[in-house]
Formats: C-alpha cells, sequence, structure tokens
C-alpha cells in the first residue's frame, strides 16, 4: 500500500514542488491549501495523469478552527496518515520596537500555532498505527537571529524548540520528527509571501535607513539563492526512509558554514560581522 502524506501550503513554493517529486514517487499525496482555487496551478504541472491520480486536494486553513476541525474529520476517511509535512506559513519583516502584539500573533498563528494544531490532529492516528514521520519546514532562521525579520524569525526560534520536544515525546510510538532548515531559495516567501510591519514601512521611522540597507542586501543575494528543487528532494528522501536518525537536516548554499560559524566565533564578533556587512 502506497504511503499517505499530507503536506501543508501545497499551492507554492517548497509544497507545491515536494507535492509534485512526492506523486511522482508514488506516494499518496493529500495537498492542501487555504484557497482551493490554487489547485489549478498543480494541476497544470502534472504533465502526466498518473501523478495527477496520487494527488486529492483538501481545503485547509490551519489559522482558522472550524477548518482545522473538518480537516481532522476529515483524516477518519483515510487509510492511513503515515507522513505529516508542516509547511505552511509566511514571512513577517519588522523592527521589535515598531512591530505590533497584534503582527506578531499573525505571524505565530500561521508559522506556530496552526502548525501546533495540524500536528495534533494526526498524532492520534499515528500513535495508534505507532509509527508515523512529521516533517516541519523551518528556517536557518530558527536558528540564527536576522535584524529586521523579529517576527518571522521569533516564529521559527519557538518552531525549533518545540520540534525537539515533539520527538523527545513521540519516539516511543515510533514516530519520527524532523526539522528542515534551509537558507535563501528562490521561493516566493521573500517576494509575494513577505509582509513587512506596517510602522517598519513609513520613511519617519526611526529604522528606515536599516530596513532599506536590509532590503538592498536581501535583493543583491537573490543570484545566489539555490534552486528549491534541493530541498523538496530531501522531503522526498526523508519520507523514503526507514527511519529519520537525525533531527535537523540545514540546507542550501553557505547555511552549514553559518551555523559552525555562530557556534564558534564571539558574539561580538558575530554582531561586527552582520553590521559592518549591512553598513549601519
Amino acid at each position: 500500500m502506497d504511503k499517505t502524506v499530507v503536506i501543508t501550503g501545497a499551492s507554492s513554493g517548497f509544497g507545491l514542488l515536494a507535492t509534485l517529486e512526492l506523486a511522482r514517487n508514488d506516494f499518496s499525496v493529500i495537498a492542501t491549501m487555504r484557497d482551493l482555487r490554487n489547485k489549478d496551478t498543480i494541476i497544470r504541472l502534472c504533465k502526466q495523469d498518473s501523478i495527477l491520480s496520487k494527488i486529492t486536494f483538501m481545503q485547509l486553513d490551519v489559522t482558522n478552527k472550524e477548518s482545522i476541525e473538518q480537516f481532522s474529520n476529515q483524516l477518519t476517511r483515510l487509510p492511513s496518515v503515515d507522513i505529516l509535512i508542516n509547511n505552511a506559513g509566511f514571512a513577517l519583516g519588522g523592527f521589535c520596537e515598531e512591530t505590533a502584539i497584534s503582527e506578531y500573533e499573525k505571524q505565530f498563528q500561521t508559522n506556530f500555532f496552526g502548525l501546533i494544531k495540524v500536528t495534533q490532529a494526526v498524532l492520534p492516528y499515528m500513535r495508534k498505527q505507532r509509527s508515523g514521520k512529521i516533517i516541519n519546514l523551518s528556517s536557518i532562521s530558527g536558528k540564527i537571529g536576522f535584524p529586521g525579520l523579529s517576527p518571522y524569525v521569533a516564529s521559527k526560534h519557538a518552531l525549533e524548540g518545540w520540534s525537539e520536544c515533539l520527538r523527545l515525546e513521540v519516539k516511543p510510538f515510533g514516530i519520527d520528527v524532523a526539522l528542515i532548515e534551509p537558507g535563501s531559495f528562490s521561493t516566493n516567501i521573500w517576494t509575494k509571501g513577505k509582509k513587512i510591519a506596517e510602522k517598519s514601512t513609513v520613511v519617519t521611522s526611526p529604522y528606515s535607513s536599516y530596513m532599506e540597507a536590509i532590503e538592498k542586501e536581501l535583493e543583491s543575494g537573490k543570484s545566489n539563492h539555490c534552486d528549491p528543487r534541493e530541498v523538496a528532494n530531501l522531503i522526498v528522501n526523508l519520507c523514503s526512509k526507514k527511519e529519520i536518525t537525525k533531527l535537523r537536516y540545514p540546507i542550501g548554499k553557505g547555511v552549514k558554514l553559518s551555523l559552525f560559524l555562530k557556534n564558534l566565533i564571539p558574539w561580538k564578533v558575530w554582531e561586527n560581522i552582520f553590521h559592518k556587512r549591512l553598513r549601519v
């Protein structure tokens, strides 16, 4: 019997590419998305009917209680729930002083609390069958802080700690948990998917020149962004494993070096590197 994979945020970015790649590798994919009209993008990219036949579309807004409840009820109709890929998310930038609590809450509702709700809906099925894999899409931002991105960074740091606890709790039930920590990839999370806290967008902000430097740095780095299919292939690889033996899987150009250096060099040196690069 084919393994059943549930993936959130399947209509774009890593989620879309992983959905297609998993279907190509004979997984039965439950592709969830907030707006089912976006399934047309996946259908258009499925060049073969045999791939499309492996995909079932399901509406799911991870921030909506009723949607989560409906999703939970639909799980009872599946033969099994073997793998959950928590991919849904967006990036909110903004400086700590200027980002409203309501904006932080909105970021966490999707990137953190929504992910928890989906996981809690799936876990009873995995526990009952005493097997399963939960793959959470984190980021290098879950290990390294960046100025002007505190809402996104905070949500990913929270995800890292929660996932570590989760792995220790569910491993005795035969359930593996893994974190994928991408660096800079060519997805729309830093273009269409990125939002900026309202106060940090006005020219009168005391941080306006700082934000300008950060935006310039992000823009100049686009040419070095990696192919997002690398992350999709890693997801398929982890789904295909009998056992996921590690918790964290950093991926992307310079990611492992950055993590190594942050743990090696004194904070003052690390801090100076950031400010010198941004020229602030």
